[in-house]
Formats: structure tokens, sequence, C-alpha cells
């Protein structure tokens, strides 16, 4: 079933004041990736990625204002945030202020239901929601081209998860303004393909090293980084090919060319950043005996140990047994394509 990619102006008539605004929205998994920043400050990456919505792990915030209160107040899974999360978060809704003309603290509730900092794209989710329902919290009237743009300050892999299925982040050109105008996430257009993403779960905690140091490491002294962004350009044009035609064997040799490529550049930085666990290695072994046994399984990672396995539905549960086997102990989600981020209205609130 074709996914309904979008998402209305967010606007004053859509909150309620006294409840505040409250979102949901879905990780997504990079086929393409994004890995490095040419602007930190605006959070610009130096390459364009492509990704799929899943159907999994949302992450659900809500945004309330408080003229009252002193400051603002963060809570992720039920507990204060405290350290880089909270002034992340803080950070972002001085943005959504200064873009709104408001002042007023807020209080803002975070859920995610899968793992944390730990390579599944939380944060993809976590600023796709805060993005959403900050929004409409502040009164910001929208549409779906800008909340990616402003998704994108808080994280760039969240700027894709404000639509569903398919999507594609703009690297844009130029500096300042002009780049920050030209980077922005839109769908890609892909009704008939929807396979599953089998997902191992080695490790669901933190990284020992945070996605946004690992990546300024890279892009500072990995000699095989700029080889990397030049040869993700071409991916990105074969990708979006092998997208069109439907075919998941192109799809799948693709995405995971790009993804080990990726971890080629962590590992060859000074120090070397290896998110790769034996864990991760013994399921990368299991999927190349699913392929020699006749089964189209393709890899793809994140910055962690964690591996989405690319496959057909109907291949799905046998491509999870084999995850197992690799790892034993590992927890396996399967996930298809998910929704773009929305909010929750009325009775759902």
């Amino acid at each position: 079933m074709p996914i309904d990619h979008q998402l209305g102006p967010v606007g004053p008539h859509e909150r309620v004041l006294d409840r505040g605004a409250t979102a949901v929205a879905h990780p997504n998994i990079a086929l393409i990736k994004y890995w490095g920043k040419r602007d930190e400050r605006l959070i610009i990456p130096y390459v364009d990625s492509l990704s799929m919505t899943l159907d999994v792990f949302p992450t659900t915030t809500t945004v309330r204002l408080s003229p009252a209160a002193q400051a603002d107040s963060v809570t992720l899974n039920g507990t204060p945030a405290a350290g880089e999360p909270r002034q992340r978060v803080i950070a972002f809704l001085d943005l959504v202020r200064e873009l709104a003309g408001r002042t007023e603290p807020a209080a803002v509730e975070t859920r995610n239901s899968g793992p944390t900092g730990a390579g599944v794209a939380s944060s993809a989710s976590g600023f796709a929601a805060l993005a959403v329902a900050g929004a409409a919290a502040y009164g910001l009237d929208l549409d779906p081209t800008a909340l990616s743009r402003l998704a994108r300050r808080g994280s760039a892999s969240a700027a894709r998860s404000i639509f569903g299925g398919f999507a594609i982040c703009h690297a844009g050109r130029g500096v300042g303004a002009a780049a920050d105008l030209g980077s922005y996430a839109e769908p890609v257009p892909v009704p008939e393909f929807d396979p599953a993403l089998v997902i191992a779960l080695v490790n669901a905690g933190p990284k020992a090293v945070s996605s946004r140091a690992a990546m300024r490491r890279t892009v500072e002294t990995s000699p095989l980084y700029r080889s990397w962004v030049i040869s993700s350009k071409a991916d990105l044009a074969d990708m979006r090919a092998a997208l069109h035609r439907g075919d998941l064997e192109a799809v799948g040799e693709i995405a995971e060319r790009n993804a080990l490529g990726m971890h080629a550049t962590m590992l060859a930085a000074r120090p070397a950043v290896r998110y790769l666990s034996p864990a991760t290695l013994s399921v990368l072994d299991g999927v190349l005996r699913l392929r020699e046994d006749g089964v189209p399984a393709y890899a793809t990672m994140d910055a962690g140990p964690n591996v989405k396995v690319l496959c057909h539905r109907a291949d799905a549960a046998r491509v999870a047994e084999t995850v197992r086997g690799a790892a034993p102990g590992c927890s396996v989600v399967t996930a298809r394509r998910g929704p773009g981020a929305r909010l929750r209205m009325g009775a759902e609130q």
C-alpha cells in the first residue's frame, strides 16, 4: 500500500495552548548515507542522503508552553534529561522560539520506543517529532519542506523522518543562509517497492563515541573520506534508478557498498572509530551465507554495531532466523516502510 508522504501545514489553529502539542515520528534508515557536516552550526551535510522511514520504534514528543517557568524542562523516557541531550533540545527550542518570535519556556516530554543513541536513528525520529510538536506549540505555520529544514537543525537525518516511505535530503550548496535554504528533505515516490528490513540489535546500549564526534574525527583525519564522498554521489544516482525499477537486488548491493564504505572511512580515521563488533561481523557473515543460498539479503549499518538487512518480505522470516543464529541473544525486529511525522490531535492526545 502506498504511503502518504504529506504532512499538512502546522499552524496556530492546530494547537491547544493548555495541553501543548504532541507529535509522533518514526526513525529512518539511510540507504545512501550522510556522514560528515560541512557546516556544524547549521548542520549542513557534505552529501545528499536517501532513506526509508520505518514502521517501528516511533518517538512521541509533547511540547507544552510554560510561561510561568524560569527555564525549559526536558524529560526523556520519564527521566529528566541532562548533559548534551538536554542542551541539544534546549538549543533546538531556542531556534523555534527565534523563528516564532516567542520567548516562553517549554516543558518537553519525549519517549523513544526503541534504543536511544545506539545507531538505530533515534535522533532522526526524536528531532522530527520535536520539530513538529515545537512548531505547533509555538504557532509556526510551516509546510513539510520547511519542517524538514527545521528538523535538520537538530539532526540531519531527522529531515528525512518528516516524510514517510522513501525520502532524500539535499546537502544544498553555498554557505550560510543559502546553504540553509538549500538543505531540506523531500519524498521520493516509490509506490510499488515495499521490502522488509530485518534489524539485528546486537547491542542496544549507547555508543561509546557519539555520531557527532565520530563524524568530526572522520572528516578531519580519515584519508578515505574524500573518496567516499565522491563515490557516494555516484551511489545516489544508481540508487534512485534502482528504486525506480523496484530492483531489490540492485538497491541492496548499492546500500551495502555505501554503508561498508562509510565504516571504512571511520576505521581509517586517526584514531580509528570502530563501531563494528564481533557480533556485527557474525551477522554480516550470515547475510553473505544467505546470498550464497540464493536469498537476496543485503546489509546496511548506521553509526553503531547494529545491522539492518534489506530483503523481500517473503524472505524476512528466514533472514531473521539466520540473524538470530549468527548472533545468539540479539534482539531481532522486522520493519517495513512507515509513515511520516504527524501531530496527534483530539482524543489521541
